[in-house]
């Protein structure tokens, strides 16, 4: 379907509202833990998987929901799934334990995955060519907004504890919000599908999502019960049914059938590139981001409002430092991720230094330095961050590849909280106090940075591969490598 360029820019802010609420809710439970422990009587399990369930259960349905997009219109799979979502925040909000939060939240985390990959999609299916890298940004820099903002706006909406309704305000909030995207999704965005035939690879969603649960599962839950056997032989079996999967999806498309995962998007060295640079981002951000609430929280005794403010130079220099990123990627290219890389890289170097010499006195003001040249890395990075992999996808391909694409952010996310999570818990030890809370915050800081190095070394290797692409890819979009 052909839109004007305003109703496709009026379009934007409507659906990547439903992206930032996604976000928002995946990290504004951070905040609630306390209120979660005193008001349900939540263990210390029960917390892991309020947090944890929901980014599984997101993470196991995103490839289906952005194939689900591409059979049955990206409009009808985004309406389905924000209503969904909807219904899911209020049974949230409605929960009388911590049972019930955990069954909801798994809902929440599962109808977002209908939601979400329909959004890339709709970019990419209704933008022109030209148009993309712009939207795409956007795209990104609302991303790494939910994030941070889930922080500041969730302490503020605790802290004024709004109609008495304590932690249940930030599930209810999502309510009003829903209805007015709703509204306007229904009046701007096209009916427009990828074209194909509808049909539904029945074993390639089981093997998919099944080899994801099984990686998944112990990622979330391993370190909460002390990494028992099943855990391990889980995580083992993940990989032989991952790739009897992969072998199945090859099989189906080699005889003319729809599979699950388009595997030609693999051949495109663009995209493998891409694809693992967002997978080194998200393993970073969310896991530091993690550590980090702990040691404000509960190493500082800082109050929720009070850690949700440190965060906020972030949301504020990401937004304004993104603005001026989109003009640096036209005229730079793809060096501008080199630059937000070392810059974030700095910005975890302060904060491991600061907590090797100031231990647990650690000044707010080298707080709020690092944090501040974590939003100005972060919004150099993040215009580039989603449309370096989806530069070469054709519009046929968007469900699909966003939906690859997403599944690669959550299964890195996950990984990196569990990895550094289990580092950071390691060195905490059986007797937290502000000193070893420090300690453990500064060992994740430096494995932190260590990631973004790689993640540094690996834009190299993207813009080496755009360039031997000629820098033209089959969408017609062209990649930016240099001035």
């Amino acid at each position: 379907m052909s839109l004007v360029n305003d109703r496709r820019w009026l379009m934007l802010p409507v659906i990547l509202a439903a992206f930032f609420m996604y976000g928002f809710d995946g990290n504004v439970v951070n905040v609630t833990i306390p209120s979660l422990q005193a008001d349900l009587g939540a263990g210390e399990a029960a917390l892991e998987l309020v947090v944890g369930g929901y980014v599984f259960t997101y993470a196991a349905g995103l490839v289906l929901g952005g194939r689900m997009g591409d059979l049955f219109g990206y409009r009808r799979m985004f309406l389905l799934g924000m209503t969904s979502f909807t219904v899911a925040s209020v049974l949230c909000g409605l929960a009388q334990n911590s049972t019930e939060l955990v069954i909801f939240r798994m809902l929440q985390g599962l109808t977002a995955a209908a939601m979400v990959p329909q959004v890339l999609a709709l970019i990419m299916a209704t933008f022109a060519p030209e148009q993309r890298p712009r939207a795409l940004a956007w795209f990104g820099v609302t991303g790494g907004l939910s994030g941070i903002c889930g922080q500041v706006l969730g302490g503020l909406l605790l802290e004024s504890n709004l109609f008495g309704l304590g932690w249940r305000v930030i599930f209810f909030v999502n309510v009003p919000v829903c209805v007015v995207v709703l509204a306007f999704a229904s009046r701007l965005l096209p009916s427009t599908t990828s074209g194909r035939r509808p049909g539904l690879d029945g074993i390639g969603v089981l093997g998919i999502s099944g080899s994801l649960a099984l990686a998944l599962v112990p990622l979330v839950l391993g370190r909460q019960t002390g990494w028992p056997a099943w855990a391990w032989v889980l995580l083992v079996a993940s990989v032989p049914v991952m790739t009897a999967a992969l072998l199945w999806e090859r099989r189906v498309a080699r005889t003319g059938g729809q599979p699950l995962l388009d595997l030609a998007l693999f051949r495109s060295k663009v995209f493998n590139a891409g694809l693992a640079i967002n997978a080194a981002f998200m393993a970073y951000f969310t896991s530091y981001l993690f550590c980090l609430s702990l040691l404000l929280q509960s190493g500082l005794q800082f109050s929720a409002l009070h850690a949700g403010l440190i965060f906020a130079p972030t949301a504020v220099l990401a937004m304004v430092t993104s603005l001026s990123g989109k003009s640096l990627v036209a005229k730079h290219g793809l060096r501008v991720l080199t630059i937000g890389s070392l810059v974030t890289a700095v910005s975890v170097l302060i904060a491991a230094l600061g907590l090797q010499a100031q231990g647990g006195g650690i000044s707010q003001a080298v707080l709020l330095v690092s944090t501040a040249l974590m939003g100005i890395g972060n919004g150099l990075i993040l215009p580039s961050l989603i449309g370096a992999p989806m530069a070469g996808v054709k519009p046929a391909q968007a469900g699909i590849a966003s939906g690859m694409l997403s599944t690669t952010q959550q299964f890195a996310s996950v990984t990196g909280v569990a990895v550094l999570g289990a580092i950071f818990f390691a060195k905490l030890g059986d007797h937290p106090g502000r000193a070893t809370y420090a300690s453990a915050a500064e060992l994740a800081a430096w494995v932190a940075l260590g990631i973004i190095l790689v993640m540094t070394a690996l834009v190299t290797v993207l813009i080496r591969a755009a360039s031997e692409a000629k820098r033209e890819t089959p969408s017609g979009y062209v990649v930016p490598t240099k001035a």
